[in-house]
């Protein structure tokens, strides 16, 4: 037997052996969907986001204190942070338009000449929170 004749046999076996595999079944895209969910939750809800949301509930909570007192000057300095701060990184691209919705609310506290004007603007706040929390799957406890 020549080289030639033994490389075709290895070859010969080599793709019947692939042959007899069987073959992958993708997996449904709801479950592929649900991982890649799961995927991407683990990868952004760390601590630092955990953190910096919850500065946010004290800035709203400081901020509804203010208004539920009438104190219009006082909404407006956690309002004023609210609309300003930095974004956390990582923030998935889907959630952003909650957080640039409740930014342009907060906004709308700041500019605000009155305290009904400032209490629906603050109720939007609450709103855009709520949805954020929902698109992700945080839940109120």
């Amino acid at each position: 037997m020549n080289l030639r004749t033994l490389i075709l046999i290895g070859l010969a076996l080599g793709l019947s052996a692939c042959s007899k595999q069987e073959p992958v079944t993708p997996e449904p895209a709801d479950e592929m969907a649900d991982e890649a969910a799961a995927e991407m939750a683990s990868d952004w809800r760390d601590e630092a986001l955990i953190e910096h949301m919850h500065r946010h509930a004290d800035y709203v909570d400081d901020l509804n204190s203010a208004l539920e007192m009438g104190d219009l000057a006082a909404a407006r300095t956690p309002a004023y942070w609210l609309s300003q701060h930095d974004t956390v990184d990582g923030l998935p691209p889907e959630l952003q338009p909650y957080a640039d919705g409740m930014r342009a609310a907060a906004a709308e506290v700041g500019a605000a000449d009155n305290l009904e004007s400032a209490r629906l603007a603050a109720e939007a706040i609450d709103a855009q929170c709520q949805g954020c929390h929902e698109a992700a799957g945080f839940t109120r406890n």
